[in-house]
């Protein structure tokens, strides 16, 4: 069963490597951008940003922070509504566009929070967003590329569907290994939104104390 499905995942990728490639490399793009954007904030906003985060490590040293078990939720609800809008509009003809502005948006992000980091505080900075944000990002981001590009494979093939006369491949069994890749990439956000609760805290901890 496990070589059946190692064989399945493995054809899926080979299947769709061109779309792999593509969603990787414009989840790329969106960090390089994230980054260019902390260069260009005028020094008043920089300063601003620069305050609430200083005030954000001071009640973490403090303990003022919400407990592990509401940041948990927080993350993993937060995570799931964004992955699952994803997953939705790959099953719309017109979600194409809105799921690369979304994975283009979420490398943004990332790309935003490390490069602000470094750029505040050099070197501290980059160990900081390495306990902050590395860890559960390499299980978030592998999701969010698994989805992003199984939602635009699935979109395409209905669109193929829709434009040949006869259908020769039934789109049920597809629609179910799409349910199932959501269910799959569910359990990698529990483990991620654990991470980001109970691990990158204390690590940070560690690096401000």
């Amino acid at each position: 069963m496990q070589l059946n499905d190692r064989w399945k995942w493995e054809r899926h990728v080979r299947d769709n490597l061109s779309i792999y490639t593509f969603t990787i490399v414009l989840f790329l793009m969106g960090i390089v951008f994230g980054a260019i954007i902390v260069n260009s904030l005028p020094i008043e906003a920089k300063n601003d940003l620069y305050h609430y985060l200083q005030r954000f490590f001071g009640e973490m040293a403090e303990g003022r922070l919400a407990s592990s078990g509401v940041l948990f939720n927080e993350s993993f609800s937060h995570n799931l509504r964004y992955l699952g809008f994803i997953w939705l509009l790959g099953l719309s003809i017109i979600g194409l566009p809105v799921i690369f502005i979304l994975l283009f948006l979420k490398g943004i992000v990332v790309g935003f929070t490390v490069g602000f980091l470094v750029n505040q505080m050099g070197l501290h900075g980059f160990w900081i967003a390495l306990a902050s944000v590395l860890p559960q990002n390499l299980l978030i981001i592998p999701a969010f590329i698994a989805v992003s590009t199984a939602s635009v494979a699935f979109s395409l093939k209905m669109i193929r569907q829709l434009l040949m006369r006869t259908r020769k491949t039934p789109l049920i069994p597809q629609f179910a290994a799409y349910a199932m890749l959501l269910a799959a990439t569910s359990l990698l956000l529990v483990a991620a939104s654990m991470i980001e609760a109970y691990v990158s805290p204390a690590l940070m901890k560690s690096i401000i104390g």
